[in-house]
């Protein structure tokens, strides 16, 4: 079973140019930097910008979300005016959406009252090639359904995280779901979290402390 989301990696052009983005306007301070990648810590999990230069990369125009409080919504709806962001109401909560320098979708919704600034890293969306395909993987790898699409080609799972799993298509503020997107997960037993897939993965590798598949629509999961 899949405990929590550790870390999502996002593919980047220029680190500076994301580092200054980032920090700026998202007031994320970095956790650790070398000349491949920046890492920031954004509750329990790590986001990690990559540029292209092996396997796994990060994933391309990858729509994501933030959490943070109803109190401190407005701030950031303020402190982000000048990037004209996307806002859209969910029942009772708000989300606004702002592109950040390398196309990925950056959501960040009022869902958390537990801290401040931004809490935690609550959804991604993956695209995938096969809907019905992806969500047999990922409810077999213990993510429950919430939600399908009756407008176009989605579902929405929850587990670690919120996980939407979308055809290729554009969606709210013209996002896209991630391409070859590297998710990091927490796991008690990771041999055996991956064990309900092992038959279907396209690739499998065994780490010192955990192990990294590749599942059928080219995004890497990596289990500690």
């Amino acid at each position: 079973m899949l405990d929590s989301l550790s870390h999502l990696a996002l593919e980047v052009k220029y680190l500076d140019r994301a580092c200054d983005f980032y920090t700026t306007y998202l007031d994320l301070p970095v956790e650790r930097e070398d000349e491949r990648e920046l890492v920031f810590r954004v509750g329990g999990t790590d986001l990690i910008l990559r540029r292209p230069t092996s396997v796994p990369r990060g994933g391309l125009h990858t729509h994501y979300a933030f959490s943070t409080s109803p109190e401190e919504y407005d701030d950031w709806l303020a402190r982000l005016e000048e990037l004209d962001p996307d806002e859209h109401t969910f029942g009772s909560s708000r989300s606004l959406y702002i592109d950040d320098p390398d196309d990925h979708c950056v959501e960040i919704g009022e869902v958390d009252d537990s801290g401040t600034g931004l809490t935690g890293i609550f959804e991604v969306v993956l695209e995938v090639a096969d809907l019905d395909r992806a969500e047999a993987f990922y409810t077999d790898l213990g993510f429950e359904l919430t939600d399908r699409g009756s407008d176009r080609r989605r579902v929405r799972l929850v587990g670690p995280m919120d996980l939407e799993l979308w055809e290729p298509q554009l969606g709210l503020a013209d996002a896209h779901g991630g391409a070859h997107v590297d998710l990091g997960f927490d796991a008690a037993d990771p041999e055996r979290a991956v064990d309900p897939v092992r038959d279907r993965v396209c690739a499998v590798e065994s780490l010192a402390n955990g192990v990294r598949i590749l599942d059928p629509d080219g995004h890497y999961l990596t289990v500690r």
